[in-house]
């Protein structure tokens, strides 16, 4: 019998699948369609600022994200140099088409895994527990447990100007059977919106008008396996709008679905439209457009900041109204797309479902954005699903632990009324959770579960060891003080460059480390004090009427997490730490009788 079933093939069912498959549990990946396996239909990068953070704790998990990344690598950067190691994000321009083969690669020969072609349409559940899938010619395929990711395919509607039509992206089928199945199973399900650029024909391009962007020497590499030197293949190119593409839009804005209410799904603020752009930054008289490869053969060129659902005429004028795409030829219009997904707040911070046993969910239909936020969520997921399967606890990880336990817990505790978007200022405890270190805060983890494998664990082990052991030179030699300086930078012979990059951000960072820990030990006396699911909150009068409606829904599993529900006022967990001890009295009492 099928252990596991994962229900899409984009980056977080990948991970899931992958993750799950690798505990051992026999597992069925269902997609749409094979060819569509971690497509990129967007910006065909991986990382980014806050998002590099969240590659590197999958590639630390023992996920595939990182290693596939590195093999594809078609220039690296790592971004926020100027500012403190907090904040250094790695991002590479990968090669679209390479980076799908690497993953069906891993995907077709992983043991344990299987994967099929075909439309889920119904969850099956009996007495409160996943029983299978109903797919849409009824064959049901019996599982233990699920994982939904189902990226934007629930009820996909692409728009174009005045024209729109159901499907998914890159002219791929929706899938429109699943969405009255999840309400009927009492999810809330929402509407949301996304959008990309047109692609250009790279023999149209003029790039001699437009500023080169070279990528960094060496590169550091997104996989803490990856010992190879990497080679920059592809340049990136910068040019901007002008008045003239700010006339051209502004002309045509009753034209713009962003602004006809031709779109009803709620767009990412962060990732914004370039009409959008323009109506919000009236005073900035042009905008950054970065002209990106798709690949290391392939024709087309991405042309991040440009993201429009503007009516094909409009964009033709737009583009070409630009700097170096003089020319240009449009393979493929930009547009915008709608498409279904649930509130997460009805799932708990291990991505399973609060009121439906065995059923998980990871990526956008939790409302996130970004294929490195898919990942994260897909390879958690699928190490909860396996431990559901095993009967085990459920991994939680807190947000001083890693990115990944900050956006769950933004996701499962908060919510989103737009989609979400890791970033390094949303995790308090950023220093602490530093990319470079991810692999010291979470492989330990990972090869307990045995999931991440032995050599992961060995060098983990190593750069720890190195790294207190180049502090303890330092300081038998009297130089840590030198050290701390800021011009200084440290230099050790006999041990990795990883190594003594961890001990000097120690050394350097000391003071600001000790308070971040600090901080991290009065977080963990709130979230130490557990609340139990059947907690009788709609029956405490002193608790506000509002906080008792929330917390009653979301069922909280700490005093910490309580107290980051919105709706939930510092008094309203003064009321639940008095009701706290009153009932540990109570058992305390009970116990001695």
């Amino acid at each position: 019998m099928t252990d596991i079933i994962v229900i899409g093939g984009g980056h977080a069912g990948c991970e899931a699948a992958l993750a799950c498959a690798r505990m051992g549990m026999e597992t069925v990946l269902l997609t749409l369609n094979i060819e569509s396996i971690a497509l990129m239909p967007c910006n065909p990068s991986i990382g980014g600022t806050g998002k590099g953070h969240l590659v590197r704790e999958v590639d630390a998990l023992g996920g595939e994200m990182g290693l596939a990344a590195d093999d594809v690598t078609l220039q690296s950067r790592m971004l926020n140099t100027s500012k403190g190691p907090a904040v250094h994000s790695l991002r590479c321009q990968a090669d679209k088409r390479a980076y799908q083969s690497r993953m069906l690669s891993a995907l077709f020969s992983q043991e344990h895994l299987t994967i099929r072609q075909g439309e889920c349409a119904e969850i099956l559940v009996h007495a409160g527990k996943v029983t299978g899938v109903r797919n849409v010619d009824g064959e049901i395929l019996p599982c233990r447990a699920a994982v939904l990711c189902t990226g934007v395919y629930l009820k996909s509607r692409i728009i174009i100007g005045e024209t729109s039509w159901e499907g998914g992206p890159q002219g791929l089928l929706g899938a429109n059977r699943l969405s009255e199945n999840l309400r009927d199973l009492g999810f809330e399900v929402r509407r949301f919106k996304t959008g990309t650029p047109a692609r250009i024909d790279g023999r149209s391009i003029d790039f001699s008008r437009m500023d080169e962007q070279v990528g960094d020497e060496p590169i550091t590499p997104f996989s803490f396996l990856t010992d190879r030197k990497l080679k920059n293949t592809k340049k990136c190119y910068l040019t901007w709008t002008n008045s003239e593409t700010h006339r051209i839009i502004q002309e045509n804005l009753h034209r713009a679905p962003m602004f006809t209410g031709a779109i009803t799904g709620v767009g990412a603020r962060y990732c914004p439209s370039i009409e959008t752009k323009i109506v919000r930054f009236a005073d900035k008289d042009r905008h950054q457009i970065f002209i990106e490869p798709e690949g290391q053969d392939h024709p087309e060129w991405y042309a991040q900041g440009l993201s429009t659902s503007m009516p094909q005429d409009v964009q033709w004028k737009m583009y070409r109204s630009i700097k170096g795409l003089e020319n240009c030829v449009l393979t493929r219009l930009a547009y915008a797309i709608e498409y279904d997904c649930i509130n997460p707040t009805a799932l708990s911070a291990s991505l399973g479902a609060l009121e439906v046993e065995g059923l998980f969910f990871a990526g956008q239909i939790n409302g996130t954005s970004g294929y490195e936020e898919a990942a994260a969520q897909g390879i958690l997921a699928g190490i909860n699903a396996s431990q559901y399967v095993r009967e085990r606890e459920m991994v939680v990880l807190s947000r001083d632990e890693a990115y990944i336990g900050v956006l769950c817990d933004d996701l499962t505790t908060k919510g989103t009324d737009e989609p979400y978007r890791m970033m390094t200022s949303r995790a308090e405890f950023r220093l602490l959770l530093r990319q470079d270190n991810a692999d010291l805060r979470l492989t330990a983890l990972s090869h307990s579960l045995g999931l991440a494998g032995d050599e992961r664990m060995f060098r983990a082990e190593r750069k720890a060891r190195e790294a207190a052991e180049i502090i303890h030179i330092l300081e038998s030699e009297g130089r840590i003080r030198e050290l701390k300086k800021p011009e200084a930078r440290l230099d050790m012979e006999g041990f990795s460059p990883d190594s003594v990059r961890e001990a000097e951000i120690t050394i350097k960072y000391e003071g600001y480390l000790d308070k971040e820990k600090a901080q991290v030990a009065k977080m963990r006396a709130m979230e130490n004090r557990l609340l139990r699911r059947d907690t009788p909150y709609l029956e405490m009068s002193a608790l506000r009427l509002e906080a008792r409606q929330k917390l009653a829904a979301q069922k909280p599993r700490s005093l910490g997490q309580a107290s980051r529900i919105p709706g939930v006022s510092p008094a309203d967990i003064s009321v639940l730490m008095v009701w706290l001890m009153r009932n540990e009295h109570a058992e305390t009492m009970e116990g001695k009788r």
